[in-house]
């Protein structure tokens, strides 16, 4: 089912998209905790084509690399000098670079089909997989913590060595809310917040353009001009936000797990 659709109505009038359009119905083991609907079958969709596309890129490995395995050194070189080793060094970057490889490219794939046609909807624009990629990252910093600072990095966290006694009644509250809750939080929300908007935005360009186009008629198929043009704007700036958000998402992960990895701890 393609959402970017008239949004006509038998009144003859106009109406914008809704979060609705954020749950559709299930159409596979529907009224099971495993039903499927257009969203999960654009994630498992996504995740077969990042398995078959890495596996392509590296099934023949060369000296000289060929055009799929340069995409892919090229990718994982990005991640890995950019973001590993720029905020983990060397030793701790190689250690945590999978996951940060893996987080980036999930969340670029899933943020895309968002402006895919026929499927016109981001993988993340849905609360379940961000708050699963926020869970990653927030069990991968206090892993990365107490692995390294096992005797005191929880005490370090609430309790900031050089902070005077009384006034831990209010500074542990604080750092435990800040980073124990708002982390995992704050990285969910913004992601889903930004692929809903950039959602709404097209999905309300494309509908007008049709509106205009087919339902309204004579002078007012201009307009369509004006919306398609929009749409079409906003689709190249989804497709820079797309990019934005893996990076943002990706880069406070490695941030996050280079503060538990301080030695202040």
């Amino acid at each position: 089912m393609n959402l970017l659709v008239p949004s006509a109505t038998d009144d003859g009038g106009f109406h914008g998209p809704s979060l609705d359009e954020f749950f559709p119905p299930g159409f596979l083991f529907e009224g099971t905790p495993f039903e499927i609907n257009r969203i999960m079958a654009i994630r498992i969709l996504v995740t077969i084509v990042i398995l078959v596309l890495f596996w392509l890129g590296t099934r023949k490995m060369t000296v000289v690399p060929r055009r799929g395995q340069s995409i892919v050194e090229m990718l994982l070189g990005f991640i890995r000098v950019n973001i590993a080793e720029d905020l983990l060094g060397k030793k701790d970057g190689t250690r945590f670079l999978p996951l940060l490889t893996a987080m980036f490219i999930t969340i670029v794939a899933m943020n895309f089909t968002g402006i895919v046609p026929g499927l016109n909807m981001a993988g993340t624009g849905v609360i379940g997989l961000p708050l699963l990629l926020a869970l990653v990252a927030y069990v991968a910093f206090i892993y990365a913590g107490v692995k390294k600072h096992p005797a005191s990095f929880f005490k370090n966290s609430l309790f900031p060595p050089g902070v005077p006694w009384p006034i831990y009644a209010v500074v542990t509250p604080i750092e435990f809310i800040s980073t124990f809750i708002l982390r995992p939080v704050t990285l969910a929300l913004r992601l889903l917040m930004n692929m809903i908007a950039g959602h709404m935005l097209l999905v309300l360009c494309f509908s007008a353009t049709s509106f205009f186009l087919f339902t309204a008629g004579g002078w007012y198929s201009l307009f369509s001009v004006g919306t398609f043009a929009f749409g079409f704007a906003f689709t190249i700036f989804e497709l820079f936000v797309g990019v934005l958000q893996a990076y943002v998402f990706t880069l406070l992960t490695a941030v996050y797990i280079q503060l538990a990895l301080a030695e202040e701890h």
